[in-house]
């Protein structure tokens, strides 16, 4: 009987701590440095948030970035089906704040009407991108350009579309829901970085093993990828081991 109200109170306590982990409210400092950066400009500074699904952008995330905002990412799944629109508007209404923002589908977009999705991204003047690209320039001057493009399961996924008529000498950030878009990516590309979410990280990973690895900056095919964990979960509402994050990434050229 004490044994098994010790694996209980243990259960109990794991499942706390599952819980709160699913709802960390965490800023990730990152900075990435690229040999392809235009030379004499000022580093670009992004806010990366993937994967919100249920969740609701607080205002103490926001107040946990520690500078200011050239443009907010958002990398797909910004909601799911049965989570109200007005609640994703609300968090697009509160990441406006910091900047221009910049969203490409991910499979759980699919998952509601996307004729009102696609009206009130464009009634918030948010820039949806599917398999186009777009030239941004930062308050400083900074130019480069964000190509997005449709989810690789439930879209219509065109890479090549996507980065048609971008020049090999512009810095281009390709924004992908699903991180398998590097084997897509060739040369011809003309990729620089790549920014993804829909992972999780594995979400719930026991003993550092996972159904997916570790979001974070990795080198694939020579080209850096960028993978979150994602702010919200997908399923259960837990999470081990891949904590829920955001970032505050500031780009550089690498000398």
């Amino acid at each position: 009987m004490v044994i098994f109200l010790i694996i209980l109170a243990l259960g109990i306590g794991l499942l706390i701590f599952m819980l709160s982990e699913a709802h960390r409210t965490y800023v990730e400092e990152r900075t990435i440095h690229l040999s392809t950066f235009p030379e004499n400009q000022q580093p670009l500074h992004l806010f990366f948030i993937s994967d919100i699904h249920k969740r609701t952008v607080s205002s103490k995330l926001l107040g946990k970035i520690p500078g200011e905002v050239d443009f907010v990412i958002i990398g797909g799944d910004l909601l799911e089906g049965g989570v109200p629109l007005l609640r994703a508007r609300q968090n697009i209404q509160k990441l406006k704040t910091l900047g221009p923002v910049y969203f490409v589908w991910g499979n759980n977009d699919y998952e509601v009407s996307q004729m009102q999705l696609k009206q009130m991204l464009k009634d918030e003047g948010v820039i949806a991108l599917k398999n186009e690209h777009v030239i941004a320039v930062s308050k400083h001057g900074t130019t480069c350009n964000f190509a997005g493009v449709d989810d690789l399961s439930e879209g219509e996924m065109n890479l090549k579309r996507a980065v048609s008529s971008i020049e090999p000498e512009q810095l281009t950030i390709l924004l992908s829901h699903n991180p398998d878009v590097i084997y897509y990516v060739d040369e011809e590309s003309k990729v620089d970085l790549i920014l993804s979410g829909h992972t999780h990280g594995g979400q719930i990973r026991l003993f550092n093993f996972g159904m997916y690895e570790l979001g974070g900056l990795k080198e694939k095919r020579q080209i850096p990828l960028f993978v979150s964990n994602g702010y919200g979960t997908t399923s259960l509402p837990l999470r081990l081991q891949a904590r829920a994050q955001t970032h505050y990434i500031t780009l550089k050229r690498k000398e």
